[in-house]
């Protein structure tokens, strides 16, 4: 004995239209899951994080000690702009290591007040460039283009004058924490005369 099954029901037929539409919409998925693995894998990539950075910089005092120049940046992990930087520096550094020492002050860190008030840092994030005996031959202040990093970099490792000594971008602002010298604390006026007391000391 034989059972009866039911004959399965004919495929639909697409009208030339539908199927057009649907190859389209296939083709769409394919293109927009492509752009987006590619942007995803692009991202991790060249994501650099500032306290990476920082924890490969060279340390200040073998900076200053090395005889090579130095290009020290005052950053915080905070800072939109530092943050912004960071791939562009990171290629920078890894181009120019051997040549320029790259040293990174975390301005959250009250070990480095006195460089941040002797290099009057008001701004983050704020680069100074030293010659090899530790002079600085000038400075950048904020989102500065690659192109003109590079070439204070090339000048600055050649021992020649910077070609843009005192470059200035978009910056995050930042005010340097001050002690109480014998000026009143709360009077709004003193705070000139506190730094120019601790950077005199």
């Amino acid at each position: 004995m034989t059972a009866n099954l039911p004959n399965p029901s004919p495929e639909p037929t697409l009208t030339p239209g539908a199927k057009a539409l649907r190859n389209f919409l296939i083709v769409m998925a394919a293109v927009i899951l492509s752009v987006a693995l590619f942007l995803g894998l692009r991202t991790d990539t060249t994501s650099t994080s500032l306290p990476e950075l920082a924890a490969e910089s060279v340390p200040l005092e073998v900076a200053l000690s090395n005889g090579k120049p130095t290009m020290m940046e005052f950053y915080a992990n905070w800072c939109t702009s530092c943050q912004a930087m960071a791939p562009e520096l990171e290629g920078l550094k890894q181009h120019y290591q051997d040549q320029i020492n790259f040293v990174m002050l975390n301005v959250d860190n009250s070990k480095w007040l006195p460089e941040i008030l002797k290099y009057r840092v008001d701004g983050i994030p704020h680069f100074v460039f030293l010659t090899p005996n530790g002079a600085p031959v000038g400075s950048a202040i904020g989102e500065i283009p690659r192109s003109i990093m590079e070439e204070n970099l090339i000048s600055l490792a050649a021992g020649n004058p910077l070609p843009h000594a005192n470059s200035t971008g978009q910056t995050s602002a930042f005010e340097a924490p001050v002690t109480a010298t014998s000026a009143s604390a709360s009077d709004p006026r003193s705070h000139g005369s506190q730094v120019q007391q601790i950077i005199d000391n």
